[in-house]
């Protein structure tokens, strides 16, 4: 057999196999899949206000994409800029997708591996400024000058936030500009009336235990100082919808409280595949058209 023919037979079979090893995962997922198809359909979320049912997967590690679609359907945007930090490898958060609907925003992560890479197959959508990476570990006192230094925008549209500990006290400290909508990873153990906030240490870690973040009813009532109304959480009970209050009018479902939104921990509903793998050519080639 001729050396290219081997070589091409070859590169078929691991093709094949490892199509073969993605069909059966996914065949795993559908119980995942068969169980957020059910809870859609409940009674609870009936309300056509009710973002649930709108709840969709592009490249978010739940079914966030869709309802941040679906806020901003119903709100409009303004500069389609976001920001969010806690963004992992850079193909599974709630800001990826949004680069395709031409929206330009800020990352910010705390890992030297992710940010290189992340800058390596992002390196042409980095280079005209729709996508700007900073490497960083976050505190209170450093996030308004991360923030400041790449956003210079009085208001934008997003501000996600995810960083599995002193996500509040973060949050709290941003004075550099006023979010539209924010996203906020909830500690979901703590269900609501709880008033749960772990106490800020700048250096904190998450070991994977309950010692994290913040409870929803605490989101609700600090946030409502702020100006924002709880407005919806995702099915996965991870993260938390807030629009600020001039924006909410008649659109979303009331009352704005924790027991009328609170979903529990349904962690096993998050990862997913939305479609094939993702990958990073995807996105850069794809982005790069446009």
């Amino acid at each position: 057999m001729p050396l290219n023919t081997l070589l091409g037979w070859i590169k078929t079979q691991r093709l094949e196999a490892k199509y073969n090893a993605i069909i059966k995962q996914r065949q795993t997922q559908i119980p995942i899949l068969q169980e957020i198809d059910r809870l859609r359909g409940s009674d609870r979320y009936s309300n056509p206000k009710s973002l649930i049912p709108f709840g969709d997967k592009v490249y978010s590690q739940s079914d966030e994409d869709g309802m941040i679609r679906e806020i901003f359907n119903r709100i409009g945007t303004t500069n389609k800029t976001f920001v969010e930090f806690g963004i992992g490898n850079g193909l599974e958060n709630n800001t990826l997708a949004l680069l395709f609907e031409d929206w330009q925003g800020l990352w910010i992560d705390a890992s030297t591996q992710s940010v290189k890479t992340i800058r390596a197959e992002f390196a042409p959508i980095i280079g005209r400024k729709q996508l700007m990476i900073t490497e960083s570990f976050i505190t209170a006192e450093n996030i308004n000058q991360l923030i400041s230094d790449a956003i210079q925008s009085e208001e934008i549209d997003l501000l996600s936030v995810d960083i599995d500990g002193n996500d509040y006290h973060v949050l709290n400290a941003i004075t550099c500009t006023s979010p539209r909508v924010l996203v906020v990873e909830y500690n979901a153990k703590f269900t609501p009336p709880i008033l749960y906030c772990m106490d800020y240490q700048p250096m904190h870690q998450w070991e994977k235990d309950d010692c994290f973040g913040v409870s929803l009813k605490f989101l609700e009532v600090h946030l409502a100082e702020k100006g924002y109304c709880l407005v919806g959480c995702n099915l996965s009970g991870a993260n938390a919808f807030f629009v600020r209050q001039d924006l909410v009018g008649d659109r979303f479902a009331a009352p704005f409280t924790a027991e009328h939104h609170y979903e529990p921990p349904r962690y096993y509903l998050s990862g997913y595949f939305a479609g094939h793998i993702p990958s990073y050519k995807t996105l850069a080639r794809s982005l790069t058209m446009r």
